[in-house]
Parts: C-alpha cells; sequence; structure tokens
C-alpha cells in the first residue's frame, strides 16, 4: 500500500483561493475514488481572517463560485499555518509568491523542495491572482482548476497515486 500523500494550500487569509483550491482538489480525488489516498487542508500565512483563534468562513463569492460548479466547503474556517506544518505535509503550495515567501519564514526554511506555486503544476511560474482584490472569482476558479488537475496529474505521472 502507497502512503497517504499530505497536502495544504496555501494563501494570505484562508478563505479565498486556498480554500478553493483545497476543495476543488478533494472533488478532483472524490471523483477518481482516491479519497484514502489523500489527506487535504488549506491554510493562511496572516491573522487578517483569524479573530480570537477562530477563522473566517470561505468568503461568500469564494463560496458561491464553488457552489456554481458542484463544490461545497461547508464548516470550512480560516486556519494560521504553522511551523509544525512543514513536518506534517509533504507538499505546501502557495497561490502566489508572497505566499511562498511568507511559508518560508514561517516554517523557519531558506527553500525548499516541499514548497512550490500552484500553477508551477500547469507549466506555468505565475502567481494565482487575489479575487479579494480583483473581485474576479471566476478567473481564480479557472486557475485553481488548472493547478489542481495539473498537480492530480503530476502525481499520476510520478507514481505517487
Amino acid at each position: 500500500m502507497k502512503n497517504v500523500l499530505k497536502i495544504l494550500f496555501i494563501c494570505h487569509g484562508n478563505i479565498c483561493r486556498s480554500p478553493m483550491a483545497e476543495f476543488v482538489f478533494k472533488d478532483i480525488v472524490k471523483r477518481e475514488g482516491l479519497e484514502d489516498r489523500f489527506h487535504i487542508e488549506s491554510a493562511a500565512t496572516h491573522t487578517d481572517q483569524i479573530w480570537d483563534g477562530v477563522g473566517d468562513p470561505v468568503y461568500p463569492p469564494a463560496r458561491k463560485e464553488l457552489a456554481r460548479h458542484g463544490i461545497g466547503c461547508e464548516g470550512k474556517r480560516a486556519r494560521l499555518l504553522n511551523k509544525n506544518d512543514y513536518e506534517k505535509f509533504d507538499y505546501l503550495i502557495g497561490m502566489d509568491e508572497a505566499n511562498i515567501k511568507n511559508i518560508l519564514r514561517i516554517t523557519g526554511r531558506k527553500s525548499s523542495n516541499k514548497v512550490s506555486l500552484l500553477l508551477k503544476y500547469a507549466g506555468e511560474n505565475r502567481n494565482i491572482s487575489d479575487p479579494w482584490y480583483t473581485g474576479d472569482f471566476e478567473a481564480t476558479w479557472d486557475d485553481v482548476k488548472k493547478g489542481c488537475e495539473a498537480l492530480f496529474e503530476y502525481f499520476r505521472s510520478e507514481g505517487k497515486i
């Protein structure tokens, strides 16, 4: 039996991009019947959406975009990335370069092969725009879906699943 792959998607506040990636990837894994092969979560690099230790739920427009594609995210609340996540997860996947810098800072690393941009798996070295600022949740959906599908295919091509 192969090991469970542990993936943590990360963005600034954990209410838009990273929870979208978490639930899109969970949906892909479920459709493939491989839920027992993955542990998937998401986290924030900042406490902007966490109050007295309680994280905000997924931002309503992000939740609406997921629902438009038949994907739910009920119960998800923002949580902060912590140093121990580096040891707990096999892949720490940021949505943009600022996330990557903050992931390395929070985990105490100068660099790491565990840390990467999501769109790297789709052959694109670019950020996923933050819809909190752009207001374009559909474009974010498109990028997240592309990245998650490519990540899944990467695992398949590498014989990890």
